[in-house]
């Protein structure tokens, strides 16, 4: 029984080291990582439990994935292995200024891709859970998996589940178009949306002069209770500024500003939403966002799409702790 379900796809991470370009590689780093199940990581880091669910293939890449989600300590009891498709992989080329990091994907016919509605029980997934978590990618995988969103959202509706959708738009993935009307349509089976300022407006036309409109109008267009954003201001590849930012009813909470030297951002932003589902869970959205920046600024010192974070860790920055080495 886990407090959190998360679903999606995870892939292998495949990057060349030492900034090197991938046509001049001879070596590859091997991580794993999916927005979900980097979510589910930050909040077992914070102390919850969480359970992943997805579709891997029955090879040894899938179990390597699948090791990996075991050792963080997330829970893999509803993954299926199967026989069609494959892991998906993607490939990151670490930049610096002025070249910026870029990502290739190779995650076409992967094995959850092929989902459909139908494979999984959701009822029983859900029993006992409080909470679902969910992003775009995975709609974005294939009309199957926008499908088996749909019925998983709406399963923990029914199951009396708090549920929760990171937006995230990749234009590689998909149209605007297509996104826009996918997530239209999944958007009012949602409690809490997190999605940044420019997707809110490219996907369904909204703008605001600030944060507080912005996240208005989709709760008035959608229906959710919570929208949780980000700020931040990039002046270089490896060093940025951000912060976190909700709104509820009319409220709007700010996290402190973080200053980061950035040796890893990929998760940065599921780490937010990890602190931000753990704030939630004790009904509380300002130490949500306050736990979400925190987090998101100490995964962005590590390497890999997991946030390897402590609660103390998390604690230190909350409380301004400095830099010195801790012996």
């Amino acid at each position: 029984m886990s407090d959190v379900i998360a679903f999606g796809e995870v892939m292998i991470r495949l990057a060349p080291p030492h900034f090197q370009r991938l046509e001049q590689a001879r070596s590859l780093d091997l991580e794993i990582g999916g927005a979900e199940l980097n979510t589910a990581v930050g909040l077992v880091r914070l102390g919850r439990s969480a359970a992943w669910v997805s579709r891997l293939p029955d090879n040894p890449l899938g179990r390597l994935v699948g090791n990996r989600v075991r050792e963080a300590g997330v829970c893999d009891q509803h993954v299926r292995y199967e026989a069609d498709g494959r892991c998906g992989l993607y490939f990151l080329e670490f930049g610096a200024a002025p070249r910026a990091t870029s990502i290739l994907y190779d995650r076409a016919d992967s094995s959850i891709s092929r989902v459909a509605p139908g494979m999984f029980d959701w009822p029983t997934v859900f029993s006992g859970a409080r909470w679902f978590h969910v992003t775009g990618i995975t709609a974005a995988l294939s009309p199957g998996a926008a499908g088996t969103v749909a019925e998983a959202m709406n399963a923990a509706r029914a199951a009396g589940l708090m549920v929760s959708v990171d937006l995230n738009y990749r234009a590689k993935l998909w149209s605007r178009e297509a996104a826009a009307r996918v997530m239209g349509s999944l958007l009012p089976l949602c409690d809490v949306l997190m999605a940044s300022e420019a997707d809110a407006e490219h996907l369904f036309g909204i703008t605001g002069g600030e944060f507080a409109a912005v996240a208005e109008a989709l709760a008035g267009r959608f229906g959710v209770k919570v929208v949780v954003g980000t700020r931040r201001e990039a002046p270089l590849v490896w060093r940025n500024r951000l912060a976190a930012v909700g709104w509820s009813a009319g409220f709007v909470y700010e996290s402190p500003w973080y200053e980061v030297e950035i040796v890893d951002r990929l998760g940065a932003g599921d780490a937010l939403a990890a602190g931000v589902i753990h704030g939630l869970l004790d009904g509380d959205l300002k130490k949500g966002i306050d736990y979400g920046a925190a987090l998101a600024a100490i995964k962005h010192t590590i390497p890999g799409d997991l946030p390897w974070v402590t609660v103390e860790e998390v604690e230190a920055v909350l409380a301004g702790q400095g830099l010195r080495v801790r012996r």
